[in-house]
């Protein structure tokens, strides 16, 4: 298995990536009012699907580490945390590209946009918390606390399109692309999640290593213990 988690996820993934951005670029047809522009759409939407369950994982670690502490749930907490704002920093660039073309602007303080900018805000917020504190028990619990906090972002991203009016278009079925469309789309979200798996299965070995050393590590020294 752990070779597999090394060597034969990535491949799965970028073989994924090569044939969802072939039948993206060069099956799909142009769409009717976007034209070629809205191809961009294979990588934006897996990346925010991708970002969404990293946030998810992070809130079921952060959850079960308040009522079962373990090291483990904390070391998963942070490393879905960390792969999910690369994502959704990925998501961001990938939004104000697609809307410059569409909307006329690279940014608009649009409900979806604005609320999806507060999540990767919040979530590196998390991840910063998570730097200054030293001791590892109160690191944990605080960021575990926080991780539930600020996953409370997360479904106002996924309805605002519905709650409030929008630039952004609203979540539309998969049914409602062409069969080519659909295939890429599918092909790249598969893809995009096996990298997040396999970025998540690293940083979590990171993250168990970083553990093991401070629990290895000798106290600290005050002041007057030091003179």
């Amino acid at each position: 298995m752990r070779r597999f988690w090394q060597f034969g996820l990535p491949v799965i993934a970028v073989a994924c990536i090569a044939y969802g951005g072939y039948v993206g670029l060069f099956v799909a047809p142009p769409e009717v009012f976007m034209g070629d522009v809205y191809r961009i759409m294979f990588v934006h939407v897996p990346t925010a699907w991708v970002a969404m369950i990293g946030s998810l994982i992070n809130f079921g670690a952060s959850l079960y580490y308040l009522f079962r502490p373990s090291q483990k749930a904390d070391a998963l907490a942070e490393s879905a945390a960390e792969v999910g704002v690369v994502f959704a920093t990925l998501l961001l660039i990938t939004g104000s590209i697609w809307g410059r073309p569409t909307w006329g602007v690279w940014w608009t303080w649009d409900p979806r946009l604005t609320t999806a900018a507060i999540m990767w805000l919040a979530y590196s917020g998390y991840l910063a918390l998570r730097k200054f504190v030293d001791v590892p028990e109160k690191r944990a619990t605080w960021a575990a606390v926080v991780g539930i906090i600020v996953f409370v972002d997360v479904p106002i991203v996924w309805f605002s399109v519905k709650w409030w009016n929008s630039l952004h278009q609203t979540q539309s079925s998969p049914k409602a692309l062409g069969s080519e469309m659909r295939q890429a789309l599918y092909f790249n979200a598969l893809a995009f999640t096996l990298l997040f798996a396999w970025f998540t299965y690293l940083r979590f070995g990171i993250a168990r290593r970083r553990q093991a050393e401070e629990m290895t590590a000798p106290p600290a020294l005050n002041a007057g213990e030091a003179a």
